[in-house]
């Protein structure tokens, strides 16, 4: 049976680090549901190679609806994070010990929610020291994946890492 992964995203988002680990969710059986402020919102990638239509608005969605969460990369992140409603919705799924997978600056999501501490995670080079700050254990690496839980990566160039890691963890 297929999982229900939440994706919140909104405008700016690195292209392909949607759409490469979308893709894998879905040739794996799993369902990419898009969150963002409202739904029929359109958003489009940073390199605008992207557009979408968003399934659902963050205060139509309940967290708890949801088997995972998939945060891409970008600029999108870093807007999400200045809006309460997406911090809180981040922070349950660490809370709650679902997957969460998080690529580029997907873990500053997780920095504003302070679900970082004690984890072992990796992230875009310019977001290291603030992940550090935020009491993550950053390791360099293409995939690292925690407690079974967490799976984050540094770039597009360690996609194929994250979602054979990520598909996995869906198991």
């Amino acid at each position: 049976m297929g999982k229900k992964i939440a994706t919140v995203i909104t405008n700016m988002f690195e292209d392909v680090e949607y759409t490469s680990p979308a893709e894998a969710f879905k040739e794996a059986g799993h369902e990419v549901i898009t969150i963002e402020k409202e739904k029929g919102n359109e958003v489009t990638g940073k390199n605008k190679e992207t557009t979408l239509t968003v399934d659902h608005g963050i205060d139509d969605v309940n967290p708890a609806d949801f088997d995972a969460l998939f945060i891409p990369g970008g600029f999108s992140p870093d807007i999400l994070r200045a809006d309460d409603r997406f911090v809180k919705f981040a922070k349950h799924f660490m809370d709650a010990k679902k997957p969460v997978f998080a690529i580029c600056h997907g873990p500053q999501l997780l920095i504003t929610a302070k679900t970082l501490e004690g984890r072992d995670a990796t992230g875009y080079k310019s977001i290291q020291v603030d992940m550090e700050y935020a009491g993550a254990k950053v390791v360099d690496k293409e995939v690292v994946v925690c407690q079974n839980q967490l799976v984050t990566s540094r770039q597009p160039d360690d996609l194929p890492a994250f979602n054979r890691e990520s598909v996995n963890l869906l198991k």
